[in-house]
């Protein structure tokens, strides 16, 4: 799990696409269809990168032999704080397949989906050309 928090931390998206398996799927705190491939889930991790305001990562749990991870996480979006964790499920390659996003509260949620909204032509743009 490190090379995908250090790659967020340094808010380096290559780095951060490279962790992911070409089958993940991402489960939004905001959206109900969950997003299947890389190329959507890169894209909206690099929209998220532009949303969020002063990300950090404040504890990191593991559980069932090292392929499932929580990433708690604080960050602004304008003036409304963000809590959240970032659950993920890693491959038997070490690659991320599963990425479920939940945050707190819903002031939060909501500035998150309206931030994400307005990013979100862009995401689609960014995920066609791969």
């Amino acid at each position: 799990m490190t090379d995908f928090r250090s790659a967020v931390e340094a808010r380096d998206p290559d780095a951060i696409t490279a962790t992911l398996a070409g089958t993940v799927v991402f489960r939004s705190p905001v959206a109900f269809k969950p997003y299947p491939g890389k190329a959507i889930t890169a894209a909206i991790l690099r929209g998220v990168l532009r949303v969020f305001e002063d990300f950090r990562y404040v504890r990191e749990l593991s559980g069932d032999g090292g392929r499932d991870h929580a990433l708690v996480f604080e960050a602004r979006i304008g003036d409304v704080a963000v809590e959240g964790c970032d659950f993920l499920h890693l491959d038997e390659n070490g690659l991320i397949d599963e990425f479920t996003v939940m945050v707190r509260p819903l002031s939060a949620a909501q500035a998150l989906a309206a931030a994400m909204a307005a990013q979100f032509d862009r995401i689609q743009q960014e995920a066609a050309a791969g």
